[in-house]
This record gives structure tokens, C-alpha cells and sequence, in this order.
């Protein structure tokens, strides 16, 4: 522990100690804090020093699922670039892209699916990406979607697809992308 003191600033352990109890409690690894957190120099210094990419807590969560989450891009493309799974999915079976999808996070999405995130991955309702961005309003994000590939076909288990649940004129717009 001494000598980790010569490669990292006070500032850092006083980061993972605060944190702690919440890794104990949850599964979250220091990566997975840092990421949450948006504190880019600590995940970088944990990358360096080979923390675990593709960790995952108590809700099956990676760390680029919270980067994602919370729009932290330049965590998110320290992630992807160290190996992180841009498809890696949680207990509800959400990947990273879903939840940035869900989230309006139109750079976010840009990076996950520079990265090969798949667009088509449907969660534990049987959502896609789009369903969430349409469920959403999201426009500009669903059209991202939709000219990287995802479906305008796939019913979720309620047998909606995402023209169905979109909202006011999204679903025209789709339509319209689709069918050029």
C-alpha cells in the first residue's frame, strides 16, 4: 500500500476509501465508482494500472454502463479503447447504448456505436435502443439509430415496435428514413 502512495495523489485515495462500504455492499469496483463519478483521471489511473474493464456489480453493471448513463464520453472512450464491452449487458439485460439511448445522449450514442455497439439487442421487455429513444422523444437520437442500422420491425413483449411507441411525429420521420 506505501508504494501505491508514489503513483497516485492523496485525492485518490480518499476517493476509494469515501467509496469504500459502497464496493463492499454492491460489487462496485473502484473503476466502477470513478466512471459513476465522472472523475476521468482516476479511471485512467486504474486503466493504467489494469483494473478489470468488464466488471460487473451487483446489477450485472460495467462501468460503461454508468459512463453511458451519465454522458461521461471521454470516460467512455478510455473504456472502449482498454476493451470494455460496448454489448455487455446488465440484469435487465441493458446494454450501455440502451441506456444512453433512453437518455438523450446523442454523443454518447455516436461513440457506443463507433465502437460496434450493436443496435438491434433487445433488453428484458424486449426493447431496442429505438423503442427507447421513440418511448422518449428523442429524435435526433432515434434518427442516429435508425441510419446505423436499427429496426423499425422489432416488437418488444408488448408486440410494440418502436414506430408504435413513438411519439407525436417521430414515428413519420422513421418511416420515412426507412423507406427513402
Amino acid at each position: 500500500m506505501f508504494s501505491l502512495c508514489f503513483f497516485f495523489p492523496l485525492e485518490f485515495f480518499v476517493f476509494i476509501f469515501f467509496f469504500f462500504f459502497l464496493s463492499l455492499q454492491a460489487g462496485w469496483t473502484p473503476l466502477h465508482i470513478a466512471a459513476s463519478a465522472g472523475r476521468d483521471e482516476i479511471v485512467k489511473a486504474l486503466l493504467d494500472k489494469g483494473a478489470h474493464v468488464n466488471a460487473v456489480n451487483q446489477n450485472g453493471c460495467t462501468p460503461l454502463h454508468y459512463a453511458a448513463s451519465k454522458n461521461k464520453q471521454e470516460i467512455a472512450i478510455m473504456l472502449l479503447e482498454n476493451g470494455a464491452d460496448p454489448d455487455a449487458t446488465d440484469h435487465f439485460e441493458s446494454t450501455p447504448l440502451h441506456r444512453a439511448a433512453a437518455k438523450g445522449n446523442l454523443k454518447m450514442i455516436q461513440i457506443l456505436l463507433r465502437h460496434k455497439a450493436s443496435v438491434n439487442i433487445q433488453d428484458s421487455e424486449g426493447n431496442t435502443p429505438l423503442h427507447l429513444a421513440c418511448d422518449e422523444e428523442r429524435v435526433d437520437e432515434a434518427k442516429l439509430l435508425v441510419s446505423h442500422g436499427a429496426s423499425i420491425h422489432i416488437e418488444n413483449k408488448e408486440e410494440l415496435t418502436p414506430l408504435k411507441v413513438a411519439k407525436g411525429g417521430l414515428g413519420a420521420i422513421l418511416k420515412r428514413m426507412v423507406e427513402g
